[in-house]
């Protein structure tokens, strides 16, 4: 099969982040999502399932409808869903193709995905993390074209990982801490999982002040007003330490 020409790609994203259902970026990462956009970044999201059935919602139309006003809240420029069973979601074959075939196709070069288990929550969550590694690395792999419908290879330069716990998570070995300061950004956030009525009604708000804790426990371990934490497999690197340490001032 003859390569796609690069003309009749879209213009790349500069991050895509990775969620197993509707609403699992927006409560992981959506503060570093919204800061991003605001400095002009093309920020993308992709859904593995559509998340149902849940008891609340009237089914997948009215979920979808949720997770695209929430992506307009956060400034994302593209969101799709990749339509795999929720509940059913395993590592396979299938799967990591067609999330590499959307890395392919956007050339996001940083991909933020699940960052670990869930316990007591839906084992979705490890089956991302593994499908999102995966599809990573398939991304990149050349004398495929046939699998890959044409789409040229491309090598994501930076895999992070967010997290998905109530509280503030324990990093899995081999992995190395940052936090976003996502202060001016929290109550976008906020808005965003608001979005998810079927999810959230008024009974569940709890849910709201959890999220607004867990930023502002993991902005005080980075010495901001609300953060989020991301992590990496590689250290942090810096030819800048003060620049890091300190910001743009």
């Amino acid at each position: 099969m003859t390569a796609m020409p690069a003309e009749a790609l879209p213009e790349p994203l500069d991050l895509i982040a990775v969620g197993a259902h509707p609403d699992d970026v927006e409560i992981g990462c959506g503060g570093t999502l919204s800061l991003l956009s605001s400095q002009g970044c093309r920020v993308g999201i992709v859904d593995l399932t559509d998340g149902e059935p849940t008891p609340r919602s009237s089914g997948p139309e009215e979920r979808l409808a949720e997770a695209a006003a929430a992506a307009r809240v956060l400034g994302v420029c593209h969101r799709e869903n990749l339509g795999f069973p929720n509940r059913r979601l395993f590592d396979s074959f299938e799967v990591r193709v067609a999330l590499a075939k959307v890395f392919r196709r956007w050339r996001p070069r940083v991909v933020l995905g699940i960052g670990d288990k869930t316990p007591l929550a839906s084992p979705d969550h490890a089956q991302a993390v593994a499908i999102t590694e995966a599809a990573v690395f398939y991304s990149r792999l050349t004398k495929w074209d046939d699998t890959f419908d044409g789409l040229p290879v491309h090598t994501v330069p930076n895999l992070l990982s967010y997290f998905l716990f109530a509280g503030i998570a324990s990093l899995p070995h081999g992995q190395f801490p940052l936090v976003v300061d996502i202060g001016s950004h929290l109550e976008a956030k906020l808005e965003a999982v608001r979005c998810y009525r079927s999810q959230f009604p008024p009974e569940k708000a709890r849910v709201f002040a959890r999220v607004r804790a867990v930023a502002e426990t993991a902005g005080l371990m980075g010495g901001c007003e609300a953060g989020e934490l991301i992590s990496s497999s590689r250290m942090p690197c810096t030819a800048d330490p003060l620049r890091l340490l300190l910001g743009s001032s």
